[in-house]
């Protein structure tokens, strides 16, 4: 005997694909209702129903964007040897984790490029470098203090000046910002 979760996804599904005949989803009707079905079975309640869904269906979104939904290891069997280095593409051990793309290890230590953002005062965004008030340049990849790690994105203000034609100086608005980056991460130090 079906669930009533799965006969409620059955009937909305149906009628979705009457209304819809090019919904996106339409491939995955079955697999779907197997969900909707073990979901069914699970034996969720009033209270941790809309909890469960959410975890089930953020850990879908995830998988399907080839997304981690654990934290990353750093063991051995993480890492693919990319072979030359970011900054001088010189040939040397360079590996890349074949989980997630953006953290990188050279010399024994890991780093995420990805770990800030920065946002103009016209909202745009970009990983790259700015510039504290005492001139020390920061760059978006930063230092993995340890694993397992699981990445933190943070997204820090800077003002935008061009100092001449097609050339802009990025500033950190306020350089107490990336305390809390520094919480997470040890300091990138550029070569």
């Amino acid at each position: 005997m079906k669930t009533n979760t799965s006969s409620h996804a059955e009937r909305e599904l149906d009628i979705l694909l009457k209304t819809t005949p090019d919904a996106i989803i339409r491939d995955f009707v079955p697999e779907i209702i197997a969900v909707c079905e073990a979901f069914g079975r699970s034996g969720q309640s009033g209270g941790s129903a809309p909890y469960t869904a959410s975890a089930l269906s953020q850990a879908i979104k995830k998988l399907c964007l080839q997304q981690t939904i654990a934290p990353l290891t750093g063991e051995d069997d993480e890492w693919c040897n990319v072979g030359e280095t970011l900054y001088t593409g010189e040939r040397g051990d360079v590996f890349q984790n074949n989980r997630l793309s953006s953290v990188f290890k050279e010399d024994g230590k890991a780093y995420y490029l990805d770990a800030i953002t920065w946002k103009t005062q016209r909202e745009s965004t970009w990983h790259g470098s700015a510039k504290t008030k005492t001139s020390e340049t920061i760059t978006s990849r930063q230092y993995i203090k340890s694993f397992p790690f699981k990445p933190q994105e943070f997204v820090i203000d800077v003002i935008e000046k061009e100092i001449s034609k097609d050339n802009w100086e990025f500033t950190i608005k306020d350089d107490k910002d990336l305390e809390k980056v520094f919480e997470v991460y040890d300091k990138f130090l550029t070569p």
